[in-house]
């Protein structure tokens, strides 16, 4: 749920909607996600997904908290965002947007490098869609019949349990 108590139902330009930012792998599993109303920018998202990623570790050990890479596009292309992936040794691959790269250029040897970027690694970010894709096969994520914020969350969580059960491919790193 939001933080001012609504229920993340904001108006957009379709009327009243709902974003989810996730957090996939490379498997388009869903890892962590937050709901927030229609009109929330992505950008400040990025951080609170984050610190709420917690994945399992085989045998003993806490969970990991940090990703090795994180792929994302132009939405999440923040001054605040790149500092912190960098300060928590996080490799990111998201597109600069052109008028973030102009302001740099304005500014001249002021406005610093431009980021490293990856194309090859960029391509494959389609794993956050695909996994929206799996998503919305469930028709109560698709046109959100829950009112409250809560129950969506829980319902998110169901389809969420199913797409990691219906994964059976396994990748090579597990057969031997």
């Amino acid at each position: 749920m939001e933080a001012d108590g609504r229920e993340a139902l904001g108006r957009s330009r379709g009327g009243l909607t709902t974003k989810i930012h996730l957090l996939s792998d490379d498997r388009a599993r869903p890892l962590n996600w937050r709901t927030t109303s229609g009109q929330r920018g992505d950008s400040p998202m990025l951080i609170p997904l984050l610190t709420g990623l917690r994945i399992g570790r085989e045998g003993p050990g806490r969970p990991r908290c940090r990703p090795d890479r994180l792929r994302g596009d132009k939405a999440y292309s923040s001054r605040d965002n790149r500092a912190y992936l960098r300060g928590r040794g996080i490799k990111a691959t998201i597109a600069e947007p052109e008028d973030q790269r102009a302001h740099r250029r304005r500014r001249g040897a002021a406005g610093g490098r431009p980021p490293a970027f990856d194309r090859d690694q960029y391509r494959r970010r389609n794993a956050v869609e695909r996994c929206v894709s799996k998503w919305k096969q469930f028709r109560a994520v698709a046109t959100r019949f829950d009112k409250r914020d809560y129950l969506f969350n829980g319902t998110l969580t169901v389809a969420a349990i199913v797409i990691w059960l219906r994964d059976t491919v396994q990748e090579p790193s597990e057969t031997t």
